[in-house]
């Protein structure tokens, strides 16, 4: 079979039943827009309500910004196959969907972590945490998180466009991945295997461990509180956070925590839906983001509020 570096592929993960795919069409379409509704509502509730402007709202905001165009990095093309009847991709345009495709994801990773020592540090140390967690410190480390999620991103990128591919080839997923991807080679791509799999394996286990031993900390800590209200406020906090962590490294780990060429692409597909369309309504379930959007939305009183 003929092999090339600049292959065209056909995105071949949806049905080919008609029928099918006007259901699927019209799933998408309202799962894309409640998440695109879901995210930007808590960023406008964020960003207009000075009540929000803490260091936890503040890591929600890039959470659901994060979120917000990961669900435009998927969406769109998923769409668009199923109005058209037609899933071809270019290879640049998949290793442009992959590319960003891959730094939303280290994204989520990385804030959700960051997100976990925040948490320890207001539960932990809540008078030292205004000065542990000043602006300019938060702002640092959300651009220390973009950096590496674009750095590790580019690795991959560049080390995918090294490969020959199969020419005319169908990807057996809704969108571009590493691992249906990695099915259509003919060169060596162990490199590129080992690498996926070492810098998910670094970033997924690193994150984890912050969350982990910063949950550790808060239990141990809200566990010596005396009253039982104490312990339901001091985790209340913590709940909607630790509902995302659950549900993103599950997805996450049971997907890429195996060699590439072997992955499951209706796995690589409920992953990616979990954490792109259901995050954005866990974000919404924090009762300070919904008693600003009331009042934003006029349907509570600033003297409610």
């Amino acid at each position: 079979m003929n092999c090339s570096k600049t292959p065209d592929f056909v995105l071949s993960g949806m049905s080919s039943d008609p029928e099918n795919q006007q259901f699927l069409f019209c799933l998408f379409m309202a799962l894309y827009l409640l998440g695109l509704l879901g995210n930007s509502l808590l960023l406008l509730a964020i960003g207009t309500d000075i009540h929000l402007h803490t260091p936890m709202y503040f890591f929600l905001s890039q959470l659901s910004l994060v979120d917000l165009c990961f669900t435009t990095t998927i969406a769109p093309k998923i769409l668009e196959d199923l109005w058209t009847h037609n899933g071809s991709i270019s290879f640049s345009g998949c290793l442009t969907q992959l590319y960003f495709f891959a730094v939303f994801a280290d994204m989520d990773n990385l804030l959700l972590a960051i997100m976990a020592i925040d948490r320890y540090d207001a539960v932990c140390y809540p008078l030292h945490y205004p000065l542990v967690m000043r602006p300019s410190r938060c702002g640092v480390l959300v651009g220390i998180s973009w950096g590496v999620a674009n750095l590790v991103s580019l690795v991959h990128i560049l080390l995918l466009s090294q490969l020959s591919f199969h020419v005319n080839q169908e990807i057996p997923h809704f969108f571009c991945d590493f691992g249906p991807l990695l099915w259509l080679y003919c060169s060596d791509a162990q490199l590129n295997e080992d690498l996926t799999m070492a810098l998910t394996g670094v970033l997924g286990i690193s994150a984890l461990f912050c969350v982990i031993s910063s949950y550790a900390r808060i239990f141990h800590a809200v566990a010596r509180v005396p009253s039982a209200q104490g312990k339901r406020k001091a985790l209340a906090t913590c709940s909607s956070h630790l509902s995302m962590v659950i549900l993103f490294h599950s997805t996450v780990f049971a997907t890429y925590l195996k060699p590439p060429s072997t992955s499951h692409s209706s796995g690589e597909l409920v992953a990616a839906v979990m954490y792109t369309l259901v995050t954005p309504t866990l974000n919404l379930r924090k009762k300070d983001v919904k008693s600003s959007l009331k009042r934003i939305l006029g349907m509570e009183s600033s003297k409610d509020y």
